[in-house]
């Protein structure tokens, strides 16, 4: 039986073998279990998928290949469990949210953990990850005012309201890259609006959803309110196939995210998938220097740039430009180790792959004609020398046909491109098919105002180089980063996860006397 307790064990061990040295001996890694109908249960498969610490490739974990019948089980207890869920008060799912919420609060650090074991982020970076999370159970909190309706008295003794109902069974698809925050994202506002949910954790670092399973039985979320399930395309095409499953959230890659979001709606699904980005930050000659140049190191390199929000691009406006040799001193400074280590500003790429897919996109540009300024590529770090690491690449001189310009590079590349002036910086970044998020770096509220009421793209940050809006407002991504019409958390999360009933109520004020029918169409007057 998996528990918290032996979960934060086997990762506190785990930790330790990894600070230590590569050459440790080894512990036999943690077979992930399925968390169904409220009990952490062990699977039948024959199929397992490796995690493994990007920091050292060591198998810290197996995750099982769901088979179809605990699939099926998952979304059949979800589905009864809904029955009783939905016609629980809203009262008592906001006080499972206040005790959840304080839950999290207090273990936020050994989730941390974890996804730095798993993922690699460093462990500010993975308190980030979780605290981000935590600020949206805080706001499901206010569910009550969240699901109020509207009402109008529209005749003499009749009103017009509409209520907020549950959908039914939510399914989640989680990416790797924020393993706490985008779960946390889902699963509790969801449950809070009166839904119960499936929840697919990305197969590379699933334990910190382990965790908030967990976490979330102790808060009081009944028996198959809240299931989790494993695996990879298998699982995706249940939670897209099943008919108990009524609407999806998903965040991930763009070939992923048109997949569920085509099979999903063609299944007669609600979907929100939120996919790739390029977003740019465009830089005014007269922004502050010295604060422009720390934002962009961090917004282009923190969290190895595997974030759907990481500023990859940069657009210099006229003589803005010639930051660009400081601008790359100060990544020369930025230290690449282990996530452990608290001295570290950027960790490990998630995997091989994608360590590979990042330094072929730097070739790119190189064989394309830009300027590498900085190269990542082929670092080695004493004690680590087995991780995925790629320190901080600077490639100037970009154009708009490049590889490295039109794909999503997802790691800690920043590429630099130049623009004479504003309005030819706007009609760049609009060019561009993403529109997840942007940001403009200047003194002058004129360029400002400019700027945000002519850019074509969701979140807008001005001197805020990575705009992620707080659960009061929602999570905007447009255009290509973004299938379907309503966005995650906040209002449009609640709008996502409930349907509207509009009802109209006759209740006459005199008593029935007449025995007459009415034939006549009704009117309102």
């Amino acid at each position: 039986m998996f528990s918290l307790k032996i979960s934060r064990s086997a990762v506190s061990r785990t930790v330790s073998r990894s600070l230590l040295s590569t050459t440790a001996r080894a512990v036999a890694p943690e077979k992930y279990k399925l968390f169904i109908n409220g009990e952490f249960i062990d699977s039948q498969t024959d199929k397992w998928i490796e995690v493994r610490n990007p920091a050292t490739q060591e198998v810290v974990g197996l995750v099982p290949q769901a088979t179809q019948a605990e699939l099926k089980y998952a979304s059949d207890n979800a589905a009864e469990a809904f029955k009783t869920w939905r016609k629980t008060s809203v009262l008592a799912r906001q006080r499972i949210m206040m005790d959840l919420q304080d839950l999290i609060r207090h273990k936020q650090g050994d989730i941390a953990k974890s996804i730095t074991l798993e993922q690699g982020k460093t462990l500010a970076d993975a308190r980030g990850d979780v605290f981000r999370g935590l600020q949206v159970v805080e706001h499901a909190c206010s569910i009550p005012t969240l699901l109020m309706g509207e009402t109008l008295p529209v005749s003499k003794d009749m009103d017009t309201y509409n209520i907020r109902q549950p959908l039914g069974v939510i399914g989640g698809i989680m990416p790797f890259n924020f393993p706490a925050m985008i779960p946390l994202w889902v699963f509790p506002l969801a449950i809070a609006c009166g839904n119960t949910c499936v929840i697919k954790p990305s197969e590379k670092d699933p334990g910190a959803m382990m965790m908030l399973a967990k976490l979330a039985q102790e808060a009081g979320v009944p028996k198959g309110v809240l299931n989790v399930v494993h695996g990879s395309v298998d699982t995706v095409n249940h939670i897209c196939d099943d008919p108990h499953i009524k609407a999806i959230s998903f965040v991930g890659s763009d070939h992923a995210g048109k997949y569920i979001f085509a099979r999903g709606t063609a299944n007669g699904k609600r979907v929100q998938a939120n996919l790739g980005a390029k977003n740019h930050g465009v830089i005014m000659p007269d922004a502050n220097k010295n604060y422009t140049l720390n934002q962009l190191a961090g917004a282009a390199f923190g969290a190895a740039g595997q974030r759907c929000m990481a500023l990859s691009t940069v657009v210099f406006v006229g003589e803005a430009k010639q930051w660009l040799p400081e601008l790359v001193e100060r990544a020369k400074a930025l230290k690449v180790t282990s996530g452990f280590d608290e001295s570290a500003d950027l960790g490990p790429m998630i995997s091989p792959e994608a360590l590979k897919r990042a330094e072929d996109l730097i070739q790119s540009g190189v064989n394309e004609g830009a300027q590498l300024l900085l190269d990542g590529r082929g670092i080695k770090v004493a004690g680590f020398e087995k991780g995925n690491f790629l320190g901080p690449t600077i490639l100037s001189g970009v154009k708009t046909h490049m590889k490295c310009y039109t794909e999503e590079i997802f790691g800690p590349v920043l590429v630099c491109m130049e623009a004479d002036t504003l309005d030819e910086a706007i009609e760049l970044v609009n060019a561009n098919p993403y529109g997840n998020g942007t940001a403009l770096f200047t003194n002058s509220g004129a360029a400002a105002r400019r700027f945000q009421d002519e850019i074509d793209v969701g979140q807008v940050g001005i001197n805020v180089p990575i705009p992620v809006p707080l659960p009061c407002f929602s999570f905007t991504g447009s255009r290509g980063s973004i299938r379907g019409d309503l966005n995650f958390y906040g209002k449009t999360g609640v709008q996502f996860y409930t349907s509207t009933k509009t009802v109209t109520a006759l209740w006459r004020s005199e008593d029935v006397t007449s025995a007459q029918a009415s034939v006549n169409m009704p009117t309102i007057r």
